[in-house]
């Protein structure tokens, strides 16, 4: 399993720009690897109560955990596993297929060829790198090495072009290193219209694809410079001379960005460090372990619990293709590739796991995984429940977010704790749960065990702030807690349960409904693949509770069986839905979140058509036939468009219509079709 003969390209032989970049001062220091600073990470002992967590905290921190930075962990992870497999790259999801290996020497000397080249281009300690890549080997060159030289950001490669441009712009990134072929994004194409609108980008590195033949490329155009260019710089030392400290920021991660304006958080060295450790004593992380990373890396679950904590405990990760889990052939052939694989464990967010739950073992020996994780989102009952019973896998639950470097609480191998529960905080980290305030904020007031409210975090892996102060601001109360917008409890055992977020609260007429309760009563039909209950505009109560949800393959049931089913096991009457509706595909985010605030917005203009119905005079406006359109315009927004009717008082039809929706708790825009818009009355 651990051969290290193949490699990933490494071809010197690719055309050149005309660019001549800076040369590196003549004074530059040649500074030889450093010897390792500290052993690998590994378990100190495995966690199976809140006493072993604090058992852990007997020591301070610093002496438990010495190391300052990522680079470090590299350094210590190559001298403790040298020739061991590190990372192990699919080019094609068969399992018969030979895959393409480096080990952990391999990586290190490529991170320190990377960090030298960027070194070489001008990258210092405060520049970021900026990276558009899909999942590849040097994703892992791009974001070590970014980090040694300077400040390394992730972009997801499936936001706009405006959006991804505004991000670096914001960070004033120096370098962008892209994947020279279009993939099914158009990398490359997005790369080169980024140097038109990017001020501060100065170069360009092309990834080459896997399996690009050597000559292949034509001349570069200028400003731009073939990746390989980094084997005409040390792989033994960092030539900057660099010495990196805790407090150093390390990346810049984006949060949210599919609506409205990404925000960019600070990640330290430290933090990064941290989250590494700490994964590794909760999950008792060890060097035999293998796993499939397939996690996107502009996501902190991919790069920090996904990869960095393997990496700095000597593990195996595998990197399923290029499309990584968005590849379905790679769902399809999952089981076989932990057979061919022999993982030890499983990580996926639950629209993956359900997923997976449709994809039979047909004979695949997957004994040797000993440990399935998940987060992002909670977890159905119904979908641990089916998993079990399928492949015999207890799905263990993790928080995580990006102001906390990917990782806030976990659930051990050995602890089998009820679908909801996310375990225990990190050692050496402080959980509070209080109420919520009347506008649905975190407040001062405390919460006993079993009583819910919003949690709240300090750690030593919390983020260092966004790059906007303003957004800072907002994420910490007026005492220095991040507040989560998570809502939980936590339990005698000191194991945090998570119930949703507080913005996905469903309000009907002052009443506070868990979506939760709807998402796991109508969860529990085995016709049910995914559900998300969500808040519908209603005149009389502000919100009403609806769910939507899609089927299993090859299983058919109608809405009114899903709707009986649901509301004889929801108790409150006021949280029952007003309708169950089955649609085709469930909106994720990038990562495999199921993406609510769309859902919003189709109950939204459900809503608004379906007040328009009520009102006779208006009941030939049908959407079918074009008479009118209904779009959401962002969050709690609405645009009517209506087209004239030959012969009919338009301007009173049009009157009735904004008089008719203005009850709507949303912002409704009713305009003819070709006219200029008319806000209805609010």
């Amino acid at each position: 399993m651990h051969t290290t003969g193949n490699r990933l390209h490494e071809r010197t032989d690719q055309p050149q720009s005309g660019l001549t970049p800076p040369q590196p001062p003549s004074s530059a220091p040649a500074v030889p690897i450093p010897a390792p600073s500290a052993a690998p990470f590994s378990r100190a002992f495995p966690i199976r109560s809140l006493q072993d967590v604090q058992r852990l905290e007997a020591r301070p921190l610093a002496e438990a955990l010495p190391v300052q930075s990522t680079y470090e962990i590299f350094v210590n992870s190559a001298a403790a596993f040298g020739d061991k497999t590190a990372l192990t790259f699919l080019p094609t999801a068969d399992p018969a297929a030979e895959p393409i290996r480096w080990s952990y020497a391999q990586l290190l000397t490529g991170i320190h060829q990377t960090a030298n080249l960027l070194h070489h281009l001008g990258v210092g300690p405060q520049d970021a790198v900026a990276v558009l890549l899909p999942g590849c080997l040097e994703y892992h060159l791009a974001l070590w090495g970014g980090e040694a030289a300077g400040i390394v950001q992730p972009l997801n490669p499936m936001l706009t072009d405006e959006k991804i441009a505004a991000m670096m712009t914001l960070a004033r990134a120096k370098v962008l290193i892209a994947y020279g072929g279009e993939g099914d994004l158009g990398y490359w194409s997005k790369a080169l219209r980024l140097r038109a609108l990017v001020p501060t980008l100065t170069t360009v590195l092309r990834v080459a694809p896997h399996d690009e033949a050597a000559g292949a490329t034509t001349a570069l155009p200028a400003g731009v410079v073939d990746l390989a260019a980094r084997h005409q710089h040390p792989g033994d030392h960092l030539v900057s001379g660099r010495r990196i400290v805790a407090t150093d920021i390390a990346a810049y991660f984006h949060t949210g960005g599919t609506t409205g304006a990404p925000k960019l958080a600070r990640h330290s060295h430290g933090a990064q460090v941290f989250t590494a450790w700490g994964s590794v004593q909760m999950q008792g992380i060890r060097p035999e372990d293998v796993g499939i990373n397939g996690y996107p890396l502009f996501h902190v679950a991919g790069v920090l619990p996904g990869s960095l904590a393997a990496l700095s405990a000597g593990v195996e990760t595998i990197i399923p293709t290029t499309g990584l889990f968005r590849n379905r052939e790679v769902i399809a052939n999952y089981w076989r590739l932990v057979e061919r694989y022999r993982c030890t464990y499983l990580s996926a967010v639950p629209t993956v796991l359900a997923a997976l739950a449709n994809v039979p073992l047909d004979g695949a020996d997957i004994a040797t995984l000993r440990y399935c994780r998940t987060g992002a989102a909670i977890l159905a009952p119904e979908l641990a429940a089916r998993f079990e019973r399928l492949f015999g896998l207890h799905i263990h639950e993790s928080l995580g977010m990006t102001e906390m470097a990917g990782i806030s609480t976990i659930t051990p191998p050995g602890v089998n704790a009820p679908a909801g529960c996310v375990g225990w905080r990190l050692p050496y980290t402080q959980l509070r749960v209080v109420a919520l305030d009347a506008q649905g904020n975190a407040s001062d007031l405390d919460l006993s065990p079993g009583q819910p409210g919003m949690v709240l975090f300090q750690s030593p892996n919390l983020f260092s702030g966004f790059l906007d102060a303003a957004d800072t601001a907002k994420a910490f109360t007026h005492d220095g807690w991040l507040a989560t917008g998570d809502l939980g409890f936590v339990d005698e055992q000191g194991r945090l349960h998570l119930s949703g977020r507080s913005k996905d609260l469903i309000i009907r007429s002052g009443h506070n409904i868990d979506p939760k309760v709807i998402e796991d009563a109508l969860g529990a039909h085995p016709a049910v693949q995914l559900c998300a209950a969500v808040g519908a505009p209603d005149a009389y109560a502000g919100e009403l509770p609806v769910v939507y949800a899609t089927l299993r393959p090859g299983v058919q049931v109608t809405e009114a069986e899903l709707m009986a089913f649901t509301a004889a096991r929801v108790d409150e009457a006021v949280a029952r839905p007003r309708w169950v509706q089955v649609i085709e595909h469930m909106p994720v985010t990038n990562v495999g979140k199921i993406y609510k605030p769309e859902l919003r917005q189709r109950a939204a203009c459900q809503a608004v058509q379906a007040a328009m119905a009520a009102l006779p005079t208006l009941a030939d406006l049908n959407p079918a036939q074009a008479q009118v359109q209904i779009q959401a315009e962002g969050d709690n927004a609405v645009r009517v468009t209506v087209a004239p009717t030959p012969g009919a008082d338009n301007a009173a039809r049009l009157t009735a219509l904004r008089e008719l929706l203005a009850p709507l708790p949303l912002r409704i825009t009713v305009v003819a079709q070709g006219a200029a818009a008319t806000p209805a009355p609010t």
